[in-house]
Parts: C-alpha cells; sequence; structure tokens
C-alpha cells in the first residue's frame, strides 16, 4: 500500500506547528511562567529550547522521514528493542489525548456560554456546578456531566472529520486552524495591553527574577513544556515526518517550528500577563499574589477578567466568544496530531487499512475518556496531566536520548539529515543528544523527591502514592529493558556501533 503523503512542505510544516501550539502555550506557558518568577521563567525556558527541544525534534524528525513510519515501527528499524520504546510514546499519546478531548469538551461549554455570558460573576461556580458538576474525590464518579458529554463528542466527530482521509483531509483544515489563533490572539493582546494596570503585568512577564533560577522546579518545568509544547516524545513528529519525502529538508523545518511555536508562547503570555496586570490593580494586590491556576486560569480568572472589561456586557460576550475560540482553533489541532500519532503506529505495524485504522482508535479514545466526563473527572484529568507531563514524558525523553545518543551511531543520523537540509548542523547536535538524558534525570530525582513529600493539589496520600508508584516501576521497567536487552550483542546483530 502506497504511504500517504502531504500536499506540500507548508502542509506539514503547518501541521506540526499546529501540533505543537495548543493549550500548552496558552494555558500552561504564562501559568507555569507566573508560578516560576515571571520572566525568570523564560530563562531556562530558551535554554530548554536550545538543549533540548530543537536537538530531539530534529532527532524524531530524522528517523521518522529516514524510516519511512512512526515512532515504534521506525525505532524498530534501528534496532528491534528500541520499538517497545516507540510504544511507550505511543501510549503518552494515548493518555495525554483521552483527557485532552475532555478540555476541549469544556472549552466548547464555555463557547456557546459566552454568547449570553453564562458564567455571569462567578465563573468558578459555572465551571464546576454547572459545567462539570464536580464530585467531591476522585473515588466519587458520580455519574456523567450531560454537557460535558455532548461538547465530548463534538470533539471526537470532529476529530474524526479532520483525519477520515489522512494527510489530505488534515491538509484542508489545518491553514485555518493555525492562522485563526494567532489572529485571535494579537484581538486580546490589543485588549490586554490597553488596560490599566497592563505594563505592571508585562514587566513581571518580562523582567526576571534571577533568585528564582536557584530551585531545581524552575528547570524541570522549562524542560516539561519544551517536551508539552513541541510534542516530544509523543510519537506524534515521528509520524509527522513520515509522510514527507525521504529527501525533504529537516533542520530548517524543524527550526520554523521552534520558533513559531515560542512565538505562540510569546504572544499568550502577553495576553494573559497584560491582563493579570489588570487583575492586580482592581484587586489592589501585588500582581505575584493573583491567585491563578492551570485551569483556574482559563474558566474563571480570564472570564473574571473579561467581565471587567469596559463597554458592557456585549462587550464582555464578543471578547469571551474570542479568548475561547482562541483556545479551541489551538487545541483542536494537537487533539487530532495526538490521535493520529496513534493511529500510524497501529497501521504501520500491523499494515492495517488506515480510515478503519482511525475509526477503531478513535472509538476506542473516546470510551477511554468518559472517565473524566465523569463528575470527578476533573480530580483524575489533574492528577494524570500531572505525572504524565511532569514525569511520563521526560522518562520518554531521557529514553529516546539514551538510545539514540549512546546505543547508536548518532553521528550517522547527522549524515543523513545534513546533506538534504539548508542548515548544517556540527558535533555539536550529537553531543547534546548524549548530554541530555543526564541533565534530565538528575533534574526529575531532584523534583520527585520534592514533589512526593507533599499530597499534589492537597489529594488524599493514596492518590499521591499511586503516582509515585507508578513512576517507580516505569523508571525500572525503562531501566531493565536498556540494560538486559540493549547492549554490545544486539547492536552487533543490527550491524551499527557504539560511537562514544
Amino acid at each position: 500500500m502506497e504511504r500517504q503523503r502531504w500536499g506540500s512542505r507548508a502542509s506539514f510544516i503547518l501541521a506540526a506547528i499546529g501540533s505543537a501550539a495548543g493549550l500548552g502555550n496558552a494555558i500552561r506557558f504564562p501559568y507555569v511562567a507566573y508560578s516560576n518568577g515571571g520572566g525568570a521563567f523564560l530563562i531556562p525556558y530558551f535554554v530548554a529550547l536550545l538543549t533540548a527541544g530543537i536537538p530531539l525534534l530534529v532527532m524524531e524528525f530524522a528517523i521518522g522521514q529516514k524510516n519511512q513510519a512512526g515512532a515504534p515501527v521506525a525505532l524498530g528499524k534501528i534496532n528491534k528493542r528500541f520499538e517497545y520504546f516507540g510504544w511507550w510514546q505511543v501510549v503518552c499519546a494515548f493518555v495525554i489525548v483521552c483527557y485532552y478531548a475532555v478540555i476541549m469538551s469544556w472549552i466548547c461549554n464555555f463557547l456557546v456560554g459566552s454568547i449570553n455570558v453564562a458564567w455571569g460573576t462567578e465563573p468558578m461556580r459555572y465551571f464546576t456546578e454547572d459545567v462539570l458538576k464536580v464530585s467531591d474525590s476522585p473515588g466519587n464518579l458520580s455519574g456523567f456531566s450531560l454537557s460535558v458529554l455532548v461538547g465530548l463528542l463534538v470533539t471526537w466527530v470532529a476529530v474524526y472529520l479532520i483525519l477520515r482521509k489522512g494527510t489530505e483531509s488534515v491538509g484542508k483544515v489545518i491553514g485555518y486552524t493555525v492562522a485563526a489563533p494567532v489572529v485571535l490572539l494579537l484581538i486580546l493582546i490589543i485588549r490586554a495591553v490597553t488596560l490599566p494596570g497592563a505594563l505592571e503585568g508585562l514587566n513581571y512577564f518580562l523582567k526576571p527574577d534571577f533568585a528564582a533560577l536557584l530551585g531545581p522546579r524552575v528547570w524541570i518545568e522549562a524542560y516539561t513544556q519544551v517536551f508539552y509544547s513541541l510534542s516530544l516524545a509523543m510519537a506524534i513528529m515521528y509520524a509527522y515526518a513520515s509522510y514527507m519525502p525521504e529527501d525533504s529538508d529537516i533542520t530548517n523545518n524543524a527550526l520554523i517550528i521552534v520558533f513559531a511555536d515560542a512565538c505562540v508562547s510569546f504572544l499568550a503570555g502577553l495576553a494573559i500577563f497584560g491582563t493579570l496586570g489588570h487583575m492586580s490593580l482592581t484587586q489592589g494586590v501585588p500582581i505575584k499574589d493573583v491567585a491563578i491556576g492551570g485551569i483556574r486560569l482559563s474558566f474563571d480568572i480570564f472570564p473574571a477578567a473579561i467581565n471587567t472589561l469596559p463597554g458592557g456586557r456585549g462587550v464582555v460576550a464578543v471578547f469571551g466568544f474570542v479568548f475561547f475560540a482562541t483556545l479551541l482553533t489551538l487545541g483542536i489541532d494537537s487533539t487530532f496530531s495526538l490521535v493520529e500519532a496513534v493511529i500510524t503506529a497501529v497501521a504501520d505495524k500491523w499494515k492495517l487499512d488506515k480510515h478503519r485504522t482511525t475509526v477503531g482508535v478513535i472509538l476506542v479514545m473516546a470510551l477511554v475518556s468518559l472517565i473524566f466526563a465523569t463528575k470527578a473527572g476533573l480530580h483524575w484529568l489533574d492528577l494524570v496531566d500531572h505525572y504524565i507531563n511532569s514525569y511520563g514524558l521526560i522518562i520518554a525523553g531521557i529514553t529516546e536520548a539514551v538510545l539514540i545518543g549512546w546505543f547508536y551511531n548518532t553521528d550517522s543520523l547527522r549524515q543523513y539529515f545534513n546533506p538534504i537540509s539548508e542548515y548544517k548542523f556540527g558535533r555539536w547536535w550529537t553531543y547534546m543528544i548524549k548530554i541530555i538524558p543526564f541533565i534530565l534525570f538528575v533534574l526529575l530525582a531532584v523534583y520527585f523527591v520534592e514533589d512526593i513529600k507533599t499530597p499534589y493539589e492537597g489529594y488524599a496520600s493514596i492518590y499521591q502514592w499511586i503516582g509515585g508508584w507508578g513512576l517507580i516501576i516505569a523508571v525500572g521497567v525503562a531501566s531493565f529493558v536498556i540494560t538486559k536487552f540493549i547492549g554490545k550483542k544486539n547492536i552487533a546483530e543490527t550491524g551499527q556501533t557504539v560511537d562514544l
């Protein structure tokens, strides 16, 4: 069966930008920056982009494009034992999209609610009681929220319609879904920076507090943000690159995508921090004391800030609609890219019909996502998101870099992509692939020790220890497979050498 192709290089780049620039840019980036010293976070963020983001994105593009397959099969072609870790990334993508789709459902509800400003003067009450109908604990599922179920159905139907013809149907929508959020973000920025007090918020965002750089949390958060935002270690970029011809430019594509992703994050920061500065002024508190949270930022803080806009209810409705339309258009590309990563991996491994695989994968994901549509869904989403992002993706990235950097002739990969790329990478790229796992491992270990001491977000210790033991088991399995199955004997069998 002939492999699908992107209609053009521009389609591939836009699709990859759409996957990278999602809710992680609009919601997670401003929140993480706010909670890690504002402008101080920008320093480790850009360090993480240079030391991990660019090298690993180029690596994933090169492996996917060279081997013309999704993550498991592409890694398996390098060494059959590497395939296990390709499936690890697929599992990460599967888990993330199951709760990501529910967040899209929440956004749909607020988008519709913005027409008549349904959240009124208490956005958080509307979010937790009217939309989610949140239960008191993760163990109390208490049935489903009908409004969330409806939004979830709409999300999965939209994902199917976009993916039903693979790269052909994706190529027809990405031009709109990538351009629209940028235009909408610019509208929000113009409004935010013209609000009274906006300058203080922008100053907090752009002026570094160097004392915040001394702790490990800000650094691991920066690397986590880069992994999450660039869709690294999620099997997505392997899949997308595999639909490009083998002689396509790699480094230039990667640099464009990284730059575009960082720009979207920066634009979102300007919009959010300008608004936070206005809230600081209206509440009469320093900006560092304006209480925000990852979820609260989108469904409580920002709607409340929109309520304060001058011009009456009509203006509030318009800017409420613009804000949630921005989130929706940012999120949909990331949603279907995560699904595509799983579809490509399954179809390549068992040589299945792409359309039937698409239907089957989406149905399974839709069923699993129902757990997050229950009245305890917010609790489970919060817990799963914390562990899969703060640990799962970083562990997957460490493993991926160890395999390619230390158990494969990494220079041979560089010799593949340099001749076909506009920008040539020197041996620094090889060294970064080798070094980054050690940096990430130290940061992760310190962060884990700190994190396990205190129950995350006040959840009962049983849920904290479930997550903790899950991580220990995951690390143990990774270490066992690396030491047991991947050694000089296996590498010799594949005809490869160790480049130390």
